[in-house]
């Protein structure tokens, strides 16, 4: 139809004006001015802007216009809309592809960068054939002498127990509760970290780890608990590497027994012993879930500090066991039923004085140890206890009264064997153990050795020796109220604890002498050889003092105190065992039955008569130091022989405490208990002696001070007698000086 109108339109006739003309449709005359239309562009303009020439119209080409433009205008926006989609077609095509293009390239570049950033961590770090697992650090079991833990010490505080004699409620709580997919994992889980990352999100704070067993145990191994990304990626890379030098048992049991969980027990078993008193071997289902519920937050969780707690989060970890399929929802109900109660807190038990000194010991016999060991020690745990509770009875009931805030008992076998060792009323409070690091002045506990040295030298128990004031170049020693009481015996001064005899005789003997005296019978402290050392102005430690009775207690053989019995691995191998008698005889025969007969008289008619047992023989010395700073007793029976001490750690005076009124009184509590079981027998050499004729003194009952009695003829001292003994060699000297110090 298109073609047609155009050939219509070429066939038309044009109007014309005046003579039709070949030439145009229009024809002009010469002289005729030609008009342009109005609406005729400027000819300067663009040739695409030049307007359709307009003609004029008949009447049916009015259809044929409005026809084809009617026709053209939907043509025209079909292929507007075709083109259009298309284009939004290749736009949105292009987005997508774009957004996939970027994103490949940057997770290539990601990978890139994380790789590069594990090359370098792995460069800076050892070379893999160099990692190794450092060893375990090894636990040192302190046992009694009937094989009774007393404590465990060194880094771990418990023995390392495998997986297979490990209570199976240990492992499997701990997996449940901290990587479920510990079987399923190369050592890091990308699940448990994406897991963990929509947990903390969703919460808004840290609720759950990403970190696995293995990471956790690659950080306690080899790394410093620093928070940084390089930290983090070489836990990350030591974990690949455990998994694959070991499997995953092999793992869990090195995690089970070096994970830190509380009141410095490192592995499960030091927890288990720690907080239930039994080996991880033996723990229940309640306690296991107790143990790992630590792990979180040992400190919070532990059941000595919050019983609450603790049970709140072994909940937590039987609902982790039940949901894994470990144990039954039964199971757990009666595990929640029956709790798990700790047991009651030890921190302040005495025993842990025994256990430092035993880690003092430890190097002098084994110089280097990388296993387990076991040490057995002298301690009788009955006695122990004795001890124990005699220091804390007396310091709750007469420590106000008396102003006195500490206390030390140590006890020792005729054999030298430490038996009970107190160092002080609450080892919580104090670690300082008075037992054997505290020197003070021994005071009248010092003149046995005065005494002894008169003995040797010929004076008898009843020698006579003048009461009274005396001065010795300048010195002026007074007795106890300015009392004097003119010629006594020796028996009745030693009872008596009269100063100025024990200085006149120190003076007449010689200083030097009744130093040289102290020390063979195991006094090794300085001691100075002036007159003032026969009233104790000597430091000592009661230990030392305490070891230096014994023999009289034991017949007149020198000792030397020791603790530990042997050394062994866990395995059974013999490191160490004690041998040697000491340093032989000391003392004579008739010079111990000397002593003990006059040692006796001060427990039955002297200061010491709140010491006197009923059932059984008992010699002894109070002594106090210059403004009541100091009380002691030293006592024996035959067979243990105790030493007390009570006083002040900063030195400030007592409320009038001597050894007569308080610390005989606790030496008492303690031995009546001790000696229960033990035979009732003579004081060595007794015998040997005949008893001293009249002590010539009384005592008051209630406080054990002295009242004034008869009064006996004086005569001047026999000249001193050679009396043979058995010294201790120089090598067993530097034994007991390397024991106790200077």
């Amino acid at each position: 139809m298109r073609s047609d109108r155009r050939d219509i339109r070429r066939d038309r006739a044009e109007p014309t004006f005046e003579t039709p003309s070949r030439e145009g449709d229009f024809a002009a005359r010469d002289g005729d001015r030609f008009t342009p239309p109005r609406s005729l562009p400027n000819s300067r303009g663009s040739r695409s802007a030049r307007p359709e020439r307009v003609e004029p119209r008949f009447d049916d080409d009015r259809y044929d216009e409005e026809t084809e433009m009617a026709e053209r205008q939907p043509r025209r926006r079909r292929k507007s809309s075709k083109r259009s989609a298309k284009r939004a077609r290749r736009s949105s095509m292009g987005l997508v592809g774009r957004l996939v293009y970027w994103s490949i390239v940057l997770c290539i570049w990601g990978l890139i960068g994380v790789a590069g950033i594990i090359g370098y961590t792995v460069a800076t770090m050892p070379q893999i054939d160099d990692w190794k697992v450092p060893a375990r650090p090894p636990n040192v079991e302190i046992v009694d002498a009937s094989g009774t833990i007393i404590a465990n010490r060194g880094d771990t505080g418990g023995e390392e127990v495998t997986l297979s004699d490990m209570s199976r409620f240990l492992p499997e709580a701990v997996v449940a509760i901290e990587d479920r997919r510990f079987y399923h994992h190369f050592g890091v889980d990308p699940i448990g970290l994406s897991r963990a990352m929509v947990t903390n999100l969703a919460a808004g704070s840290v609720v759950q780890g990403g970190s696995t067993l293995t990471q956790q145990l690659a950080k306690n191994l080899f790394l410093q608990p620093d928070r940084t990304l390089e930290r983090k990626l070489q836990e990350a890379v030591l974990a690949l590497w455990l998994e694959w030098r070991f499997s995953k048992d092999e793992l869990l049991e090195m995690y089970l027994n070096r994970v830190y969980l509380g009141a410095g027990a490192y592995g499960v078993d030091a927890a288990a012993r720690r907080y239930f008193g039994k080996s991880a071997r033996d723990v229940n289902l309640a306690e296991a879930a107790t143990i790992a519920g630590l792990l979180k937050a040992p400190s919070r969780y532990a059941p000595t500090n919050s019983p609450k707690l603790a049970a709140e989060r072994a909940k937590v970890v039987l609902a982790a066991m039940v949901d894994q399929g470990y144990v039954s929802r039964d199971e757990a109900a009666r595990a929640t039923a029956v709790g798990a109660p700790p047991l009651p807190t030890k921190s302040g038990s005495a025993a842990n004085y025994v256990a430092d000194w035993v880690m003092d010991l430890l190097p002098g016999y084994v110089a280097r140890y990388r296993t387990d060991l076991v040490v057995t020690t002298t301690i009788d745990a009955r006695l122990q206890v004795a001890a124990e509770n005699a220091i804390r009875a007396t310091l709750d009931k007469e420590g106000v009264k008396y102003k006195v805030s500490q206390g030390a008992l140590v006890a020792v076998d005729n054999d030298g064997a430490v038996k009970a060792l107190v160092g002080g009323k609450d080892y919580a409070a104090s670690q300082f153990d008075r037992a054997i690091e505290a020197r003070r002045q021994p005071g009248s506990a010092f003149k046995p050795f005065v005494y002894l040295a008169a003995i040797e030298h010929g004076f008898s128990p009843d020698s006579i020796v003048v009461d009274e004031p005396i001065s010795i170049n300048g010195w002026a020693p007074k007795n106890y109220e300015n009392e004097y009481l003119g010629p006594v015996t020796l028996t009745t001064a030693l009872a008596r604890s009269l100063n100025t005899v024990a200085a006149r005789l120190t003076a007449t003997l010689g200083p030097d002498t009744v130093v040289q005296t102290a020390r063979r019978v195991g006094i090794v402290s300085q001691l100075h050889d002036n007159p003032s050392i026969a009233l104790g102005t000597g430091e000592v430690t009661p230990l030392e003092i305490t070891a230096a009775y014994v023999p009289f207690a034991n017949g007149g053989w020198g000792i030397i105190p020791y603790l530990v019995e042997d050394i062994r691995t866990k395995d059974g191998k013999v490191l160490f065992h004690r041998q040697g008698d000491g340093p032989g005889r000391v003392i004579s025969e008739v010079a111990v039955g000397t002593m003990n007969r006059m040692l006796s008289t001060v427990v039955t008619d002297g200061t010491g008569q709140k010491a006197l047992l009923s059932d059984r023989p008992v010699a002894g010395k109070t002594g106090t130091s210059q403004d009541f700073r100091d009380a002691w007793f030293i006592g024996y029976t035959n067979g243990l022989t105790a030493g007390v001490w009570l006083g002040n750690d900063d030195n400030t005076p007592t409320k009038k405490a001597t050894g007569g009124a308080l610390t005989a009184l606790l030496w008492n509590r303690f031995m009546t208990e001790a000696a229960r079981d033990m035979p009732a027998r003579p004081l060595p050499g007794v015998e040997l002696v005949p008893p001293p004729t009249n002590v010539g003194v009384s005592f008051g009952e209630t406080d054990g001070l002295p009242m004034q009695g008869p009064q006996l003829p004086g005569n001047m001292p026999a000249p001193p007698l050679n009396v043979p003994v058995t010294e201790a060699s120089p090598a067993e000297r530097g034994l007991l000086q390397r024991l106790f110090g200077n």
